[in-house]
């Protein structure tokens, strides 16, 4: 689904995010519950919260088919998402915090603009040293068709 104007993958993204968001915030809950000493109450939140995750897989079904997406393509909007949140997301949220004095929120924005940045040069290596093990492939399998393609001349000689 492609067309991120349509009314309807708007909708989808906003279900997927609302999902997303309930399957943390029950682990959340049943972490709490869990240090209350509340097991029962807990594992209904966590039961709950894998129902939530395939929720949001449905989701991400239809806005990324699977005939279309490669590991490539999952790498760079990977890299594009990280990139995203350390250069303009956080920074702006930061910038909020500091004019409001929550020094909490500060840190905690700090923190996850670094980890950001850590998590696209994580994805950005991976997806370098595929296309570096791709390109040595196609190097070998060009000297195979090579090799077939003499020993099928000297066969039809």
């Amino acid at each position: 689904m492609n067309n991120t104007e349509s009314v309807t993958v708007k909708n989808i993204e906003s279900a997927f995010a609302g999902e997303s968001m309930a399957h943390i915030k029950y682990m959340y809950f049943a972490k709490m519950c869990r240090l209350q000493g509340d097991e029962e109450t807990a594992q209904a939140f966590e039961e709950t919260a894998k129902q939530e995750v395939q929720h949001a897989f449905g989701h991400l079904d239809l806005l990324y088919p699977k005939d279309e997406m490669t590991p490539a393509r999952c790498l760079e909007m990977a890299i594009a998402g990280e990139t995203y949140e350390y250069t303009e997301m956080y920074p702006s949220f930061r910038h909020m915090a500091v004019e409001e004095q929550n020094h909490a929120a500060v840190a905690e924005m700090d923190e996850q603009i670094a980890e950001s940045k850590e998590h696209a040069a994580c994805f950005q290596k991976v997806l370098e040293t595929a296309a570096k093990r791709f390109a040595a492939l196609a190097k070998v399998e060009e000297r195979h068709a090579n090799h077939y393609r003499e020993a099928l001349t000297k066969v039809t000689a």
